[in-house]
């Protein structure tokens, strides 16, 4: 590692204003960064909070939280590919199968969003933001696993400059750029994003032939099309043995995913069990009502279905677009939860309510902080005694 540090010392001053390679400061500048530590300090005078987390090692836990996820989507795309054509394999061939599977999609991803990033912070003489090197990797977990590449490099063109850049870059934007990329494939190319067959590797490849009495439908298009009978069983739901996007499958993955992140302190629990709250309120009172077979399942099995988990633990607690009060954290988490289930179920032309949802929210966040500051005011004001 000294080897290493001595080299990028050698060759920094050409990265450097004067420099040869000026032009290529943010990417040099990125680069070193994340290996290293940044070894800038703070000037001599005045007060300054000092904390041995920066954004880039927070960035690093959200990475470490989403291989579970990750890992397991992997296995899952090769079982359900080798499944549908009725062929065995054993555990590394399904993985392996699944890895190769995702891993254009990963690199599509970060060329395309990177590069935009890189591109807008040399304009700008600015560092590279990080918020991206999280981005990046949430959108392959979220998308069709056989979406065309130029597709999805459309898709995050489109997020990261109209969705982020516009509004300054990191920190800035008050959409998630993941589900900015998920809702441009929705409404762009909905035959990609709303049918079942995409989720199955290889299904819609001419050629092949699906062995006879296979369904490649996900649960949650089998809840919404009246199935309830036809959908997998609870067990299969939670650890993720279904059709579906590459991450959002397993829950129990995606708790693990929690845990880490609670731990931490870079999730926020309330938002996480708020909108878990939310969402099982709203299902009860469908229940209530039951009109139709979607409406009389049970509230809890809501949570199993879809991106529901995966919103609530890795979308809706973005810290840029979601809420930054205590209270509003709850409000948030709570209303996010309601509306997910609400379109879910009430709304036949979007199965999956939790990306509307929280991108509906993502754009209410501020104005929840406003009324709670508001009123937080408020009630201190009233507690002042005037002199007369």
């Amino acid at each position: 590692m000294k080897l290493l540090r001595n080299y990028i010392n050698k060759i920094k001053p050409n990265f450097e204003k004067g420099g040869k390679f000026e032009m290529f400061h943010s990417t040099f500048d990125a680069i070193e960064t994340f290996l290293y530590v940044p070894n800038t300090v703070t000037i001599s005078k005045g007060a300054h909070i000092r904390d041995t987390m920066d954004m880039k090692r927070s960035m690093i836990v959200v990475f470490i939280a989403l291989i579970p996820s990750l890992l397991f989507g992997m296995w899952n795309i090769g079982h359900w590919h080798f499944l549908a054509f009725g062929e065995d394999a054993s555990f590394w061939m399904k993985f392996g199968f699944g890895f190769l599977k995702v891993l254009p999609l990963l690199v599509v991803s970060y060329v395309v969003g990177l590069g935009i990033e890189i591109f807008f912070a040399q304009k700008r003489r600015h560092e590279v933001n990080e918020g991206y090197f999280v981005s990046g990797f949430l959108i392959p977990l979220i998308v069709p696993v056989d979406t065309p590449l130029w597709m999805l490099a459309i898709a995050v063109v489109f997020a990261v400059i109209l969705g982020k850049e516009v509004f300054g870059g990191t920190g800035m934007n008050i959409l998630n750029p993941a589900l900015t990329v998920r809702a441009f494939l929705f409404f762009a190319y909905p035959g990609w994003m709303s049918g079942d067959s995409v989720w199955i590797a290889g299904m819609m490849k001419k050629g092949n032939e699906v062995i006879d009495g296979f369904s490649g439908a996900t649960p949650l298009a089998e809840a919404a099309a009246g199935n309830i009978g036809n959908m997998p069983s609870k067990l299969d739901m939670f650890l993720g043995v279904i059709p579906g996007s590459v991450g959002e499958t397993s829950v129990l993955a995606i708790l693990i995913g929690a845990v880490i992140l609670i731990w931490t302190g870079i999730g926020s629990w309330k938002i996480i069990v708020s909108m878990i709250g939310g969402g099982l309120i709203m299902g009860l009172v469908l229940n209530l009502f039951a009109a139709n077979p979607y409406m009389e399942l049970p509230a809890w099995e809501h949570m199993l279905l879809g991106g529901f988990a995966f919103g609530a633990v890795f979308m809706a607690t973005d810290p840029v677009t979601a809420t930054q009060t205590e209270k509003g954290k709850w409000i948030y988490g709570f209303l996010t939860g309601v509306l997910a289930i609400l379109i879910r179920v009430l709304n036949p032309a979007y199965p999956e309510g939790v990306m509307l949802a929280i991108l509906l929210m993502n754009v209410f966040a501020p104005l929840i902080d406003h009324y709670v500051v508001g009123a937080n005011i408020k009630r201190r004001l009233k507690r002042v005694k005037v002199k007369s």
